[in-house]
């Protein structure tokens, strides 16, 4: 009887399994038809783990902005633990600001802003002056050790942004797409900080102003709590859609110009969507 149950329960995953193949077929026939320069980094799975798709999810690829994750949580354990106070007030220094995205670096010296408004800023406007400030206050050895704590080694903050010397020298950050894809989870179950400081960072993912990766072809009502990076050499998104059945899906792609990449995770991102939705 043991025996009989036993391969019954064989029967079912196998036919769950088959199941789960056959919805992602159109994904994989989306890859298949891609140019061969091209570079797929993926992890599609549920908010609970179960992973339904998967390319490439533990190779190291740069992370760009995506890195600002880990910050971020860094940043809320050391409120939890009140080492820094959101509402303290931060006044910009010349010093402080850095090329590239973000609005901090064209605000007149001196100007004040909360902490809390220095996060915000550096996760839905990807500001790298913002993410500077922040790595020189918490320390890059407090980030990539709470990683490490966490159980997400490839995580690693490795440079400030802009250092193009430190690039030069081949010096830069690294994520994989299934450690970003499991602090996105830890984020939204309330298994960092705690659940108000996690509910602060799912605000912040959820007002992302660069909306032509994953939200590009995906329906304007549905909600997705995402951080992009771009670079030269790299163009990703790691995020949370909130479809009919909500999923983590983290994508980089190399080997591309950037505004073709960005289509291509866009794509993805739909076909995704209509699979889950």
């Amino acid at each position: 009887m043991r025996q009989l149950t036993f391969l019954c329960f064989m029967l079912l995953s196998l036919t769950g399994d088959a199941q789960k193949r056959s919805s992602f077929s159109p994904l994989e026939t989306y890859l298949s038809k891609l140019p061969a320069k091209t570079v797929v980094n993926l992890q599609i799975e549920s908010l609970t783990g179960e992973v339904f798709f998967s390319r490439g999810a533990t190779e190291a690829v740069p992370s760009a902005s995506i890195i600002k994750i880990p910050i971020l949580v860094e940043l809320m354990e050391q409120v939890k633990t009140g080492k820094i106070n959101l509402k303290e007030i931060y006044t910009l220094r010349a010093a402080d600001k850095t090329g590239g995205s973000g609005v901090m670096a064209s605000y007149s010296d001196g100007r004040q802003l909360l902490l809390k408004e220095v996060a915000r800023l550096m996760m839905i406007a990807s500001d790298n002056t913002a993410t500077n400030i922040f790595i020189r206050k918490l320390g890059r050895s407090a980030i990539n050790d709470r990683m490490n704590r966490l159980g997400l080694p490839s995580l690693q903050l490795n440079r400030v942004m802009m250092d193009t010397a430190a690039v030069a020298r081949g010096i830069d950050n690294y994520v994989t797409a299934r450690d970003i894809n499991a602090l996105l989870r830890l984020i939204y179950s309330h298994k960092v900080a705690t659940p108000d400081l996690c509910e602060q960072m799912m605000e912040f993912l959820l007002q992302n102003q660069d909306t032509v990766t994953l939200p590009r072809l995906i329906p304007k009502t549905v909600r997705i709590a995402h951080k992009t990076g771009g670079l030269t050499y790299v163009r990703g998104d790691a995020g949370i859609v909130f479809a009919t059945a909500p999923f983590v899906i983290s994508v980089f792609i190399r080997g591309t110009p950037e505004k073709e990449a960005e289509k291509m995770i866009g794509e993805i991102g739909e076909i995704c969507f209509t699979i889950f939705n």
